[in-house]
């Protein structure tokens, strides 16, 4: 299905927003880092209190030598969330993330072998990590995902999770149960089989909706199920979606479309963003918000007058930058410190030849320490990455 073309007035381009309404997002927390500390050097009197504050900072780290303190960017923000994806392989072909050719894949020896994977979130993990999320690609299309969540179950990861298209995962979910994963994400970007097949250029509408019903008849119920909204395609589900959530007691999760597609037709126009979903859903059926962690993507509501919850993710019109507390690895070894990072820096070079765990550790601070303040969607100069999603992991 090829998505709806988009001819933008004068005035439409020449804005930063386009007509989507921008909403300011949550202040992220002061600034700790160079410039802070350079303001502490003006005053003599500031500079004792901070020189006593790290005295005891220090006594109370030796004192306690065996607790990790998170990884921290030079925003004050901790780091303490993993995407790990493990392919770039999939077995759809949305037309929102993917290509339609079927070849547009790294060969294999590009990508990180399983060990090489398992000793990076080891040394993440050591570092502070806590939440690790398992992608892809399709991650269900790697033969060991399920070995390699219990490795990281090992580990010390205490919230293991997985995103997935569903196609696979009747078939494997008792393995990944085993394994230890404790939360799950499927995407489904269509209730209607023609429109789903039109979506994701598969046949799998069955099979996905197999492996739903089979999710949330186990310990991971309520399940998250992801749908991308793209204006004109399946914009006209909202109302459908939500019903699904609540006749299915889970959590219906609408996910602004972001400017990672790889024929690159993501445009403004073609953006349905999250005020207009709730506005859509309240309109029936009145939602009362739900409390949530200051690094949660999703803003959650649950229905007043029955089960299910709704959760909206809006990058583009209500971005969530200051309290992010995510990297990514991708399959082929690079950190990204944000999902529209300009740049990689490359861990695989450092497996492959030769480096210690602390020098991967201490290249990894660095990268983490210069994380960006924001992803720029909304700014006048901002350009996509040159990597689109199904190369970085969702």
């Amino acid at each position: 299905m090829p998505l709806p073309e988009s001819q933008p007035t004068r005035q439409e381009a020449n804005s930063a927003t386009g007509g989507v309404t921008v909403q300011a997002e949550t202040p992220g927390p002061p600034v700790f880092g160079k410039e802070t500390q350079r303001h502490r050097r003006n005053s003599g009197v500031a500079v004792a209190r901070f020189q006593t504050r790290i005295g005891r900072f220090n006594f109370r780290r030796q004192r306690d030598s065996n607790r990790k303190m998170p990884l921290t960017d030079k925003f004050g923000r901790p780091i303490t969330d993993l995407r790990i994806s493990v392919t770039d392989r999939c077995n759809f072909r949305c037309v929102y993330c993917r290509s339609a050719d079927p070849e547009n894949h790294m060969p294999g020896h590009e990508l990180l072998a399983w060990e090489e994977l398992e000793r990076l979130a080891r040394i993440l993990i050591a570092e502070g990590i806590r939440k690790v999320r398992v992608t892809g690609g399709e991650p269900l299309v790697r033969e060991g995902v399920e070995d390699f969540i219990a490795a990281l179950k090992n580990m010390g990861a205490s919230d293991l999770a997985i995103t997935t298209n569903g196609h696979l995962l009747a078939d494997r979910l008792d393995k990944l149960l085993a394994a230890g994963l404790n939360r799950i994400n499927i995407s489904l970007d269509s209730l209607d089989q023609t429109k789903f097949e039109e979506i994701t250029r598969t046949k799998s509408f069955g099979k996905v909706m197999a492996g739903i019903d089979a999710a949330q008849s186990t310990r991971l119920k309520p399940i998250k199920v992801n749908a991308v909204l793209v204006r004109g395609i399946n914009d006209n589900e909202v109302e459908s979606f939500a019903e699904f959530a609540r006749d299915r007691d889970l959590i219906m999760r609408f996910i602004e479309y972001m400017p990672l597609d790889a024929d690159r037709h993501w445009s403004r126009e073609l953006v349905v963003t999250a005020a207009e979903i709730k506005k859509r859903i309240e309109a029936r059926w009145p939602l009362i918000p739900i409390a949530h962690e200051r690094s949660e993507t999703a803003r959650k509501y649950r229905f007043a007058d029955g089960p299910g919850e709704i959760g909206l993710v809006a990058p583009v019109s209500q971005p969530f930058c200051g309290a992010c507390s995510r990297i990514r690895i991708t399959a082929d070894g690079k950190l990204r410190t944000c999902l529209f990072s300009k740049e990689d820096h490359d861990l695989k070079s450092l497996l492959r030849n030769g480096a210690t765990d602390e020098q991967i550790a201490e290249d990894i601070r660095a990268a983490v320490y210069e994380k960006e303040k924001g992803h720029r969607i909304n700014e006048p100069d901002f350009h996509p990455p040159s990597r689109t999603m199904v190369f970085i992991g969702g």
